[in-house]
């Protein structure tokens, strides 16, 4: 299988990660610039997870896609606006990048 749709999955969760720290400056939706910015990453994150999709499972791609959303936004948050996480939810990043890694090395081509 290409790495291609992968390249496409992981910029997907990167787009996410950047869309998920764009939400608050909006302040409820009311600042239109911010606002704006929003949507764009928000379609652009669904568009680039389509394309993956061309090549991968559903199923696969969705969990990796909201696992990079998930661990990046947490990461994002802790260098960006010193949001310190809990130990529970290190734990939980760390089993969650377990479970990626353990569905990437499951994934066969379809």
């Amino acid at each position: 299988m290409s790495a291609v749709p992968w390249i496409w999955l992981l910029l997907a969760g990167v787009v996410e990660v950047a869309w998920a720290q764009s939400i608050k400056p909006t302040e409820g939706f009311t600042r239109l610039p911010q606002t704006a910015l929003c949507f764009v990453l928000m379609l652009g994150a669904v568009y680039l997870l389509s394309r993956a999709l061309q090549d991968l499972p559903v199923g696969t791609s969705y969990a990796v896609f909201t696992g990079v959303g998930t661990i990046g936004t947490v990461l994002t948050a802790l260098a960006v606006r010193h949001e310190v996480p809990s130990p529970a939810t290190l734990t939980g990043l760390v089993l969650i990048t377990a479970g990626l890694i353990t569905v990437h090395l499951g994934t066969t081509t379809h």
